[in-house]
């Protein structure tokens, strides 16, 4: 059974409330439940979930979990945009991580459109909403070798 990691960064447990014309009403519980219904349909999925708005907490977690798991979905928020030692822990644990953001960051403010950590991802989806983390959970599978359906 292969075991990831789905990381939420600051501000991210307001989905739902926050800035709905941005982020629309979909709450963290509501990716979870999707997630966890795509996962079970390929049949060899574990998922760990996990949200703070503690950069320390966010690195803790990774380094804690990282020994068992095989890959990571992140979505690090406003992290992605200011913080190196986010990197070097994505970095540091050495697994296939892929950056999601629920809102397109290259259509936003000029200081967003760049991700410190999209360098050490293997790929990055932006602005998909909940379908970003589903597309996101094929691939990570995929590259792992797990089936995900036809």
């Amino acid at each position: 059974m292969v075991r990831i990691l789905v990381g939420q960064g600051p501000n991210l447990n307001l989905l739902g409330t926050r800035e709905p014309e941005v982020y629309g009403r979909v709450t963290l519980a509501d990716i979870e439940a999707r997630l966890r219904a795509q996962a079970a349909a390929c049949g060899g999925c574990e998922l760990a979930f996990f949200q703070s708005n503690s950069e320390g907490a966010l690195l803790d977690w990774l380094h804690g979990e990282a020994p068992r798991a095989q890959g990571v979905i992140l979505n690090p928020g406003g992290l992605a945009h200011t913080s190196v030692v986010l990197r070097d822990a994505v970095r540091a644990i050495a697994l296939p991580t892929i950056e999601v953001h629920w809102s397109n960051i290259h259509a936003r403010e000029p200081f967003r459109r760049r991700s410190l950590l999209a360098g050490v991802c293997l790929g990055v989806v932006a602005g998909l909403g909940i379908t970003g983390y589903e597309a996101a959970l094929e691939a990570l599978c995929r590259h792992l070798g797990v089936e995900t359906g036809p």
